[in-house]
């Protein structure tokens, strides 16, 4: 196991603190950047807290190193939201971590199923891959998204 998984704590947000407040705009600002505006999905911070996201955040013991939420659909079904890992992070095991938290809560929450949109072009493919080794099937669209070249969507029951 890598050292930094050693010391990795995955913590709920119960308030918007800079650091998670930080990593969510980063992550809002690259999903604009990356993804047509009509193509992109990504919550805001306020607008996933407003949304009843449960936000939870992989910490070291001097830095927040990723972000993860499940957004509930219905009283079953969550939406994994807001993925993020800090880029000198990738590749340590933080996204697996928050990826087996979510699914813990949302398993916790009596949820049934948990699913997910993500970008379908090549900088997704290594988040597809991590979602793909949890158990996540394609599907198609779910909730209130429709079919857009530019996503992907994937499911898994619990």
């Amino acid at each position: 196991m890598d050292a930094l998984n050693t010391a990795l704590r995955i913590e709920p947000v119960v308030a918007l603190t800079w650091d998670v407040a930080e990593l969510l705009t980063r992550h809002f600002e690259m999903m604009q950047a990356q993804t047509p505006s009509e193509s992109c999905h990504v919550m805001s911070a306020d607008d996933l807290f407003a949304a009843g996201a449960k936000v939870f955040a992989a910490r070291d013991d001097t830095t927040t190193l990723g972000i993860a939420a499940i957004k509930p659909l219905d009283s079953t079904h969550g939406e994994l939201k807001s993925m993020h890992t800090r880029a000198e992070a990738r590749s340590k095991g933080v996204g697996a971590a928050l990826v087996q938290r979510i699914l813990s809560e949302a398993t916790d929450l009596g949820m049934t199923r948990i699913s997910l949109e993500t970008g379908s072009e090549e900088p997704f493919a290594p988040a597809r891959r991590l979602y793909e080794r949890y158990g996540f099937d394609y599907c198609p669209p779910f909730g209130d998204y429709v079919e857009d070249p530019l996503s992907v969507f994937m499911t898994r029951t619990l």
